[in-house]
């Protein structure tokens, strides 16, 4: 579903668009039927997904923040071109705790950055004790 304005057969300007149960999924600006400008897209229980900039219908170009739908926390700010990562940028963990500083080139990651030293949380400490306790037991 679409609300919003058209030109000539064509969405241009601001528009929400919404999943088929009504959830918001887009709320931004249109320009001669494609994405352009500022816009936020939200995953299908209506958190938020990604807020930044668009570009002749392509997601992400200029800079733009990722979201986790699992916790609604910040996984990736940075830049973006032709709807790849593309620039400098910053990677969180699902804690929020800074896990790459650095840059991207055409999607990939650029030898320009600092991987974070990030001591593993409890609960990854027990599980790769736990697969180690399951993977020693299977061969005894």
């Amino acid at each position: 579903m679409f609300e919003g304005e058209y030109l000539k057969g064509k969405r241009n300007g601001k528009c929400k668009e919404y999943y088929k149960d009504g959830t918001l999924k887009f709320y931004g600006e249109y320009l001669n039927g494609e994405r352009n400008g500022k816009g936020k897209e939200y995953y299908k229980d209506g958190t938020l997904k990604f807020e930044g900039e668009y570009l002749n219908g392509k997601r992400w170009n200029g800079k733009g923040k990722e979201y986790d739908n699992y916790n609604d926390s910040l996984k990736f700010e940075g830049e973006y071109l032709y709807g790849k990562k593309n620039g400098k940028c910053k990677e969180y963990d699902y804690e929020g705790k800074l896990k790459f500083e650095g840059e991207y080139l055409n999607g990939k990651k650029n030898e320009k950055g600092k991987e974070g030293e990030f001591p593993m949380s409890d609960l990854d400490l027990f599980l790769s004790r736990y697969d180690w306790l399951l993977f020693s037991w299977w061969f005894i």
